[in-house]
């Protein structure tokens, strides 16, 4: 986040004889050089209970307060630690009807700072402590970014579903008397109407028109009670993977089964790879629970690069206390995997529990935020959200929000 290249060491002697910017981190200063005085968080090993005061530090707040002594009022490597490990998700809790780690249980939905990247905001404050120090210490400067992600499960609502399926569907809308979407339905079987669902030449004239930054994830499972895409067989969705992937990144949407078993995830891996014939780096969990640790670990296995799942489907907030990307931590393990984490945002699921306008003024609140300590600011939409049966203009109208873009 700072942009500044470090070397550690252990020899007392080798840092009191540096005669540079240096920085100690223990129980006591060793000299005049800036001092952090740490708890003993990040000196154990494995997980336990911690008894956590959130406190005020300025505009923001923080939590593993220190004595006096320290340049910083708390252990900055600590807290940072606990919030980016998701540490809290590792100790016993309750889930929710999903089996996920509810919002409700984690201290920044307690102590009010879950829309507040409360860590870019202390590597900020971190930076300016530092730049009193030592004033000749240079920083890279970071920019502020937008990207979007759209999770697409079901690639069309009424075509590519196969007999059974679509007559299935014909009947419910008789019988519901959805008489709209009957037509409708008719309609896209004959060819004389688009699917609602497949809005992909729309979002790509967006994408291409705005050079807007996004990712699609495309769901391949099994058909099964939880999952009820398209079959990745069909030749329209493949078209459509392909046709995305020349103005986009493309990844994978995890079906139910594939968040949990490692020979599952495989093949699907293999499956969206043979669409695109390229290797595939990107994935999403937007639906089920993260499965932290082991789940990270078996996406690293994979050969995955990057993991854009570290977010709440049902808030809007910082998950991880971040808006910056960083390297995935095992604290069973004590160890860093290669799989990058991108945390988001907004997912559009919680577009049910605001109003349009208290989501646009929320968004323009957290958004600011994030632009204040460049960051990145990651929205998950899905295809649906842009189709004639959800309100479109709504989400058309906060994509090009997010994006600020007219």
């Amino acid at each position: 986040m700072l942009g500044i290249q470090i070397k550690f060491t252990s020899k007392i002697e080798e840092f009191v004889a540096h005669d540079g910017f240096k920085m100690s981190y223990g129980k006591q200063a060793l000299g005049n050089e800036f001092f952090i005085q740490n708890t003993d968080i990040l000196l154990e090993h494995g997980f336990g209970e911690l008894e956590i005061k959130v406190q005020p530090w300025g505009n923001t707040v923080c939590f593993f307060p220190v004595s006096e002594n320290s340049d910083l009022p708390f252990d900055i490597f600590a807290a940072s630690f606990y919030l980016l490990t998701r540490y809290e998700e590792y100790l016993p809790h309750v889930k929710d009807e999903a089996g996920r780690f509810p919002v409700s249980e984690s201290l920044a939905f307690k102590e009010s700072f879950l829309k507040t990247p409360v860590v870019d905001i202390w590597a900020q404050k971190f930076k300016q402590v530092l730049r009193q120090k030592f004033p000749e210490m240079e920083f890279k400067k970071i920019e502020f970014q937008v990207e979007s992600i759209f999770a697409v499960e079901h690639g069309f609502v009424f075509n590519n579903k196969g007999i059974i399926r679509s007559m299935v569907g014909w009947g419910n809308d008789l019988v519901k008397l959805h008489f709209h979407r009957f037509f409708d339905r008719i309609k896209s079987w004959m060819k004389i109407k688009k699917d609602p669902f497949d809005v992909f030449d729309d979002l790509v004239s967006l994408i291409k028109k705005h050079s807007l930054s996004t990712i699609f994830m495309f769901k391949v499972a099994d058909f099964t009670l939880y999952d009820r895409n398209i079959n990745y067989n069909r030749i329209p969705y493949r078209s459509n993977i392909k046709f995305v992937s020349d103005y986009a990144k493309i990844g994978l949407l995890l079906g139910h089964y594939s968040s949990q078993t490692l020979k599952i995830l495989k093949k699907e891996k293999f499956r969206l790879e043979n669409i695109i014939h390229y290797p595939l780096e990107n994935v999403l969990n937007a639906s089920y629970d993260l499965g932290i640790p082991e789940h990270f670990n078996t996406l690293a296995e994979l050969e995955f690069e990057n993991d854009y799942s570290m977010g709440y489907p049902d808030d809007l907030g910082f998950r991880a206390g971040t808006c910056s990307s960083y390297l995935f931590y095992d604290i069973n393990m004590e160890i860093t995997s290669p799989l990058q984490i991108h945390p988001y945002i907004f997912n559009s699921n919680v577009g049910k529990k605001y109003s349009s306008e208290e989501l646009k003024k929320e968004i323009v609140k957290i958004h600011e935020r994030v632009k204040n300590v460049g960051g990145t600011f990651r929205a998950i939409f899905k295809n649906e959200d842009f189709s004639e049966y959800y309100n479109n203009k709504r989400y058309y109208s906060l994509l090009k929000q997010i994006h600020e873009i007219e």
